[in-house]
């Protein structure tokens, strides 16, 4: 899963680092830079927070961190003092989600990941935007984090490229710019994160910030939606519907549509119910379009009740009666990345690009 604060494997390094005396020691990250990115006079807030720092599942990246580095804690401190990247990586993580033995320390996170940063490792310049884009450890500040985001990017960090692509796309927390913003999710998806390549694949199926290519848009948008984002299936499904970069295949359609409706998406469970009640393109399914009609009308979808009254209406009592019950037993299965997405940077990617 991608994610702000991913923990990433790395060489051995034993290169000394300043003694750390909290965000006076990182300020040199910032010297001469504040141009490159600039903050807005007011930043709108709850945009995106960036994880909210607990993720929906452990890092899978975590226990792989830790692979050549001492058993205990208290050496894993000593060599990370001493200026071991890795063991400063670990230890960052370690406090900023109470793992491997201790305490969350927020003020303990920011120093760890400050360390790596000032060895101007990609991970640790990312890290620690996330931390000043939150305000964790440290007082809040976007403008700092866009430009630790931006040192990162450059590096090839892909997540990094995500995260300022999104300040520069919304112009919240940093000057707006969507062709910058629009090059960094390109840089970013072809380092494969599905993230950016659902992103730069949208822009390139609406037209919006990138010519209309269909050719181009399919695959990324594919690779996104394979990866488990609702909203990259339901496009998906648009693109199989309507033969637009990939050969027009209803079945392909369903699939996509049923693995987004399996997550909540309502705009999947309105358009499979539609096709399930025509039955004009794909076997005609009444009973599974009343239970999607009823999905969508308990999420608040304002023109699901009057669909589904008209699928009652060719249906007998003991038909909506089970369709009823297997509404009622439906639980959402959100994908890591589509749960990610939601606390990170909402519920509506779509809606930065148009």
């Amino acid at each position: 899963m991608s994610a702000s604060f991913r923990v990433i494997m790395f060489m051995l390094t034993l290169t000394a680092v300043p003694a750390f005396a909290g965000e006076e020691a990182v300020v040199s990250l910032f010297e001469g830079t504040e141009q490159e990115i600039q903050s807005q006079a007011e930043e709108e807030d709850g945009l995106f927070s960036f994880l909210g720092f607990k993720m929906p599942e452990r890092s899978p990246d975590a226990d792989a961190a830790k692979k050549g580095l001492p058993d205990t804690i208290e050496e894993t401190i000593k060599l990370a003092d001493e200026g071991n990247l890795q063991a400063q990586l670990l230890l960052g993580y370690s406090y900023l989600y109470g793992e491997n033995g201790l305490k969350v320390d927020y003020d303990k996170a920011f120093e760890y990941y400050g360390k790596a940063a000032l060895q101007n490792d990609p991970a640790g310049l990312n890290n620690l935007g996330s931390l000043y884009y939150n305000g964790i450890g440290v007082q809040r500040s976007p403008a700092k984090a866009a430009i630790l985001f931006q040192k990162a990017a450059d590096q090839g960090n892909a997540e990094a490229a995500v995260n300022l692509g999104f300040m520069l796309i919304s112009g919240n927390g940093a000057k707006q710019d969507k062709a910058a913003a629009m090059n960094y999710f390109e840089k970013a998806a072809e380092s494969k994160n599905a993230i950016a390549q659902f992103m730069t694949g949208y822009a390139y199926y609406t037209g919006s910030l990138r010519p209309t290519n269909y050719s181009k848009a399919a695959p990324l948008i594919k690779a996104a939606a394979d990866a488990g984002i609702d909203e990259a299936q339901v496009v998906l499904a648009d693109i199989y519907i309507n033969g637009r970069g990939f050969p027009q295949n209803y079945n392909n359609a369903i699939k996509y549509l049923r693995l987004a409706a399996s997550q909540g998406s309502t705009e999947a469970m309105m358009t499979l119910a539609d096709i399930l009640f025509a039955g004009e393109k794909y076997n005609k399914d009444v009973d599974f379009a009343h239970v999607l009609y009823n999905l969508a009308a308990v999420r608040g979808v304002s023109e699901a009740p009057a669909k589904r009254q008209m699928v009652e209406s060719k249906m007998k009592i003991n038909e909506i009666l089970q369709a009823q019950l297997r509404a009622e037993n439906f639980q959402e299965k959100v994908t890591p990345m589509t749960s990610y997405i939601r606390q990170t940077f909402g519920s509506n990617l779509r809606a930065f690009i148009k």
